[in-house]
């Protein structure tokens, strides 16, 4: 499909999906950030809904301003994804032991590595870079000082809530039964952090005073908030993308372990809460993609659904009245709390059923029926992307 203009504001907000299909809350947070002054544009993707400070699955366009609340606390959120030479036939019988290989190997919940990772002893993992990034803690915003230790030692850890690594297996096409591996985290706690600071520092500003949402407070450029944010901003997206990268290279590792005649081909691997510096109609903008990520033509990406329902990996068409985005994944259509009071562990069984995974009141609110259909999202979005691979997951690993 193609887009709808959302009535009723300033800056042209379009839509990827039927505009009556939008919670109200979600709907009033789009119209309030179409009204800031600083708005070029905005894109809603079809995994659109409600967010805490900002909409979930928005592409917001500014000029020369920047909301940190429209990042989200998870900055540099996203997902990894790397295709194996191995087909299903050559997994296990018995995926049990491989799950919980993965759970010893990669700290998930609010766990965290016994000692910072060493990316030099792990195989495969590049290098380059790392003492470098490493300095640039110091020069953070000053009181998360003390946080380094514990930022250090959760680099390669998966976190809770969303976040999940998979084995899947490649659906139909001539690569049917193909072994992928994939996961999804950010910038744990050390984002989360960074991000409350400065949506706190925004919402005291004075040219924030009057905004429709004092979420939606903004940064403007050549400030010194504006170059603090940018600075730990840009500090905090390369951490979530290493963070993937170790978690990645160690789930290699567990895989090899498990199947020692395993190849990897060359990582797929996508921001879905950060910003970019991109020029549209030669005007250049700051473009926040909150549960969105870049599909420029020819740029591959991947779009999850479920802990039962599958993934796609795609290829970007390069939309630029989309801002070149696509949806994160199938989006919510239940809050955590609702899906907890409307499903039960055993509908979590029935929904799951054939992947080894946890089956828990824990997981409860991560059901699948908490979530959109995938495949009507994807196909809401095809003049955004198209399918290169559907796949779907064998084992699933949630904090």
């Amino acid at each position: 499909m193609s887009y709808t203009l959302l009535p009723g504001t300033r800056a042209p907000v379009r839509v990827w999906t039927d505009p009556a299909t939008i919670e109200a809350d979600a709907a009033r947070q789009l119209r309030n950030i179409g009204t800031l002054p600083w708005v070029d544009g905005v894109a809603v993707m079809p995994d659109v809904h409600f967010g805490k400070g900002a909409t979930v699955g928005s592409v917001i366009a500014m000029r020369q301003a920047l909301a940190p609340a429209a990042v989200g606390v998870d900055i540099g959120c996203g997902m990894s994804a790397v295709r194996t030479n191995l087909s299903d036939a050559d997994l296990p019988d018995d995926l049990g032991p491989l799950r919980r290989a993965i759970e010893s190997a990669i700290p998930v919940g609010f766990n965290a590595h016994d000692e910072a990772v060493d990316p030099h002893r792990i195989h495969g993992l590049p290098t380059a870079g790392w003492a470098e990034f490493w300095k640039g803690f110091g020069a953070l915003t000053a009181d998360v000082g003390g946080l380094e230790p514990r930022a250090s030692r959760q680099l390669g850890s998966l976190g809770g809530g969303n976040h999940f690594i998979e084995v899947c297996v490649e659906q139909g096409g001539p690569d049917a039964g193909r072994v992928w591996l994939m996961l999804h985290s950010g910038s744990r706690n050390i984002g989360k952090e960074l991000a409350e600071r400065h949506i706190r520092v925004a919402r005291g500003l004075p040219h924030n005073a009057d905004l429709p949402d004092r979420d939606l407070a903004v940064f403007v450029s050549g400030t010194p908030e504006m170059d603090a944010y940018r600075r730990d901003l840009s500090w905090a997206q390369q951490y979530a993308a290493r963070n993937r990268a170790i978690m990645l290279a160690l789930l290699c590792r567990v895989l090899r372990e498990a199947v020692a005649h395993v190849r990897y081909d060359e990582p797929i691997s996508c921001h879905h809460n950060y910003v970019a510096e991109e020029t549209y109609g030669g005007v250049d903008l700051l473009v926040t993609r909150k549960g969105a990520i870049r599909a420029g033509r020819g740029d591959l990406g991947i779009i999850p659904g479920s802990m039962g329902t599958g993934s796609y990996i795609v290829r970007g068409l390069g939309n630029d009245d989309a801002y070149n985005s696509a949806s994160h994944g199938a989006g919510r259509r239940m809050s955590r709390t609702k899906a907890k009071k409307t499903f039960t562990v055993d509908d979590l069984a029935e929904q799951t059923a054939g992947v080894e995974c946890r089956k828990d009141a824990g997981v409860v609110d991560e059901i699948p029926g908490a979530y959109k259909d995938l495949g009507a999202v994807i196909a809401e979005q095809a003049d955004l992307v198209e399918v290169v691979a559907h796949l779907k997951q064998v084992v699933c690993v949630k904090g």
